[in-house]
């Protein structure tokens, strides 16, 4: 495949993943703002979570199928429209229903991103090699999105209101499906043994290890996701105002942003399963930290943790392809995400509960010890690999 094409390509999805993760992840800021206005418990602030995240997982299987159908570049373009389009909604938001609805709206725009992103990537890079990296690159940005958008609102907040950063966020999102009209290859810039990649993937198709690397993605996710609901309740009460948990939001996911760049490489030379064990134990280590210590230390804490919390998925990422089975691919990078996602949505909601009943330094605690659960699962999926 002609380099040019592949870097527009990896530049696509990538470009597509920071945008969609900074969507995604910018309501981190905006929940403490949410539950001052409306007067909602935790449990309530984990429902508008999953409200975004659970419907972004449940229709990533949906939007794979659809884009055979429809096309990858049509159905990539349109769901990052929608999601922000849905931004411009929740900006008028005057109850919690109608923020509700725009919630899952951009939900369902997001659930293109993960799959059809991805396997652009992946088709793109393969005849040539180079896959692990790029998906490293495609993770890297992802988090770069994460690390520019909830903390430029988080500064935005200091002058304007929500609704206006909000609704300049759904402009935001907009563009940049104006920019991925323009920079994704058309098909017929594909050469055909390009086109039809992920029906020659060299991986070894192992069905027991794939679902022992969803079921390690799967808690993973659920602790990362179930941290960062907590994490500006947790920075709240230590004395943080709104700029203050943006700018730690920005230093957390600037951590993970080189995390996920480092760990892809990582584990291409040391192996997936010692790099999952390194990020997993610091990763449990440091919230268990983060609870007992002050502001400042945790501040300064926040880009390690940020970088083992968010550098474990790159690793898992890129085992993806090689335990898929042979024109799977694309089928299963969806059902990767389904269940990392999904999970996500349904910790948030999980435990805001358990930090109802027992406080938000229970919740985290708890948090830390389900994570070392996926010390053993790394191992039987490096059997696999």
């Amino acid at each position: 495949m002609p380099t040019s094409v592949r870097r527009r390509s990896l530049l696509a999805a990538s470009s597509a993943h920071a945008v969609h993760d900074g969507l995604t992840d910018l309501i981190y800021v905006l929940l403490p703002i949410w539950q001052t206005q409306f007067a909602i418990s935790y449990a309530m602030i984990g429902l508008l979570r999953a409200s975004y995240s659970g419907v972004m997982a449940g229709f990533q299987l949906l939007a794979s199928r659809l884009a055979r159908r429809w096309g990858r570049e049509r159905m990539l373009i349109g769901g990052t429209a929608l999601a922000g389009a849905a931004y411009l909604i929740a900006g008028q938001a005057g109850g919690l229903t109608v923020l509700l609805l725009a919630l899952m709206l951009g939900g369902l725009g997001a659930s293109t991103q993960h799959p059809l992103a991805s396997s652009l990537v992946t088709d793109a890079y393969e005849p040539g090699g180079g896959v692990k990296e790029a998906l490293s690159t495609y993770n890297f940005a992802g988090d770069i999105g994460k690390t520019l958008i909830p903390g430029a609102v988080g500064l935005l907040l200091v002058a304007v209101s929500w609704q206006t950063s909000v609704t300049l966020i759904g402009v935001l999102g907009l563009a940049a499906a104006l920019l991925l009209w323009w920079l994704i290859p058309a098909p017929a810039e594909l050469p055909a043994h390009a086109q039809h990649a992920a029906k020659a993937t060299r991986g070894k198709g192992s069905a027991s290890g794939l679902r022992a690397l969803l079921a390690t993605g799967t808690l993973d996710s659920t602790v990362r996701m179930g941290f960062l609901t907590f994490l500006p309740f947790l920075l709240k009460s230590k004395g943080a105002g709104t700029a203050g948990i943006g700018i730690a939001l920005s230093l957390l996911f600037v951590g993970g942003a080189f995390g996920k760049l480092l760990c892809g490489y990582l584990g291409a030379r040391i192996g997936m399963m010692k790099t999952v064990w390194v990020t997993e134990s610091a990763t449990s280590l440091c919230i268990v930290a983060a609870v007992f210590l002050p502001l400042t230390a945790v501040m300064g804490m926040l880009p390690l943790l940020g970088l083992a919390l968010n550098g474990t998925s790159s690793v898992l990422y890129g085992a993806v392809p090689e335990l898929a089975a042979q024109g799977k691919r694309e089928q299963a990078f969806a059902l990767f995400y389904t269940g990392t996602i999904g999970a996500g949505a349904l910790s948030p909601v999980l435990f805001g509960r358990v930090g109802d009943v027992m406080g938000v330094p229970v919740a985290l605690l708890s948090l830390a010890a389900i994570l070392l659960l996926t010390l053993p699962l790394s191992w039987r999926v490096q059997k696999a690999l």
